[in-house]
């Protein structure tokens, strides 16, 4: 990847990140009120992309720095 292209993307990663927070924001509070794996269970399979890029987060991290 050129270094031009590099420098416009360093921000992706954390980007990505906030968006799969604010996609999960509803399901963690949920787990925090009360947890319970059905409602687990239900997240990950719910909300898959904001789990993966969350699990990704350190390959992209590391990456695009």
């Amino acid at each position: 990847m050129p270094e031009g292209s590099r420098s416009e993307s360093r921000g992706l990663p954390l980007l990505l990140i906030v968006l799969a927070l604010v996609d999960l924001r509803t399901e963690l509070l949920l787990l925090l009120d009360h947890f319970t794996f059905t409602s687990l269970f239900y997240g990950l399979r719910h909300h898959a992309l904001a789990v993966v890029v969350l699990l990704a987060a350190p390959s992209l991290w590391r990456r695009y720095r």
